[in-house]
């Protein structure tokens, strides 16, 4: 992968630039994994707070929140913002996926197998071995038996994906959470997820792999299987968003338990019951 990022380089300067990307990631993850805050930072408040309204008037132009009424008062769930970080209301988290149609499964999938190798060059880069063999496996399968990646039959066969990204290759290195974000259209991010968004945008292998325009049109699918999520999983995003008596608090509350839990690999405290499935609304 280090082969496709510097690659167009003149010859004589390639072994030196490979040399020095793998001393940098080597050096950077030998530093230790960032610790994992439990309070909310959120000095930006009023700023985020006007994009998260900006965001839900786009949600709704796009046909979200359509069948719901924002709940009153006293339906809504008191929600503690003091900035400690505590446990949602399980059943916000636990919905299942709306019924999509085959269509939307098969774009999906399609997206899901185009953006492996994005994945495995983070895990890569935060010295995982393991975890970028298993994707590339898991991309080997799903291109060739799963039809270009159409049908997701590495996980019928046992190889659920293991999904990453730079956000997660930088808390590897060291780098600390920051403060919370809302990002225009994409939704809840913090100052390190912000940069690992850009950063994976701009290091995609998809940019390279492929000529001009043909990149774009890989990487749109990319973007149309995280858009997919939102159907999927409407009613639950629907909840959070137009049923909630403050809907800024609710989604913030939510993101960072998901993305902490993401980033202790599963490694805190067994009695959390906020679980993962806020990430899949917004993407990354």
């Amino acid at each position: 992968m280090i082969d496709v990022l510097t690659n167009r380089l003149p010859r004589g300067e390639r072994l030196y630039s490979r040399t020095a990307v793998l001393a940098v990631a080597l050096g950077l993850a030998s530093c230790g994994p960032a610790s994992i805050p439990s309070e909310i930072n959120d000095p930006n408040e009023v700023a985020n707070r006007r994009v998260h309204e900006f965001n839900k008037s786009l949600d709704r132009s796009l046909g979200g929140g359509s069948d719901v009424q924002a709940a009153s008062p006293e339906d809504a769930e008191e929600l503690e913002t003091d900035g400690t970080v505590l446990s949602a209301a399980p059943e916000e988290l636990d919905a299942a996926p709306s019924e999509v149609s085959p269509l939307l499964i098969a774009v999906a999938n399609f997206g899901t197998n185009l953006d492996t190798p994005r994945k495995i060059v983070n895990s890569l880069l935060q010295v995982r071995p393991g975890d970028a063999a298993h994707n590339t496996l898991r991309f080997g399968i799903n291109s060739t038996v799963g039809v270009f990646g159409l049908m997701d039959v590495a996980r019928a066969a046992g190889l659920p994906e293991v999904d990453t990204d730079f956000g997660e290759t930088l808390h590897v290195w060291g780098v600390p959470e920051g403060p919370y974000q809302e990002l225009p259209v994409v939704g809840p991010s913090t100052r390190r997820d912000t940069v690992g968004r850009t950063v994976d945008f701009a290091m995609n292998p998809l940019w390279y792999v492929f000529p001009w325009p043909q990149n774009l049109v890989a990487n749109g699918f990319t973007w149309a299987e995280e858009a997919t999520d939102r159907i999927r999983y409407g009613e639950t995003v629907n909840s959070i968003l137009y049923e909630s008596e403050d809907s800024y608090a609710q989604s913030r509350l939510i993101y960072l338990q998901n993305r902490r839990f993401e980033m202790s690999r599963g490694d805190l405290a067994e009695n959390d019951e906020s679980l993962d499935l806020f990430e899949e609304f917004y993407g990354d």
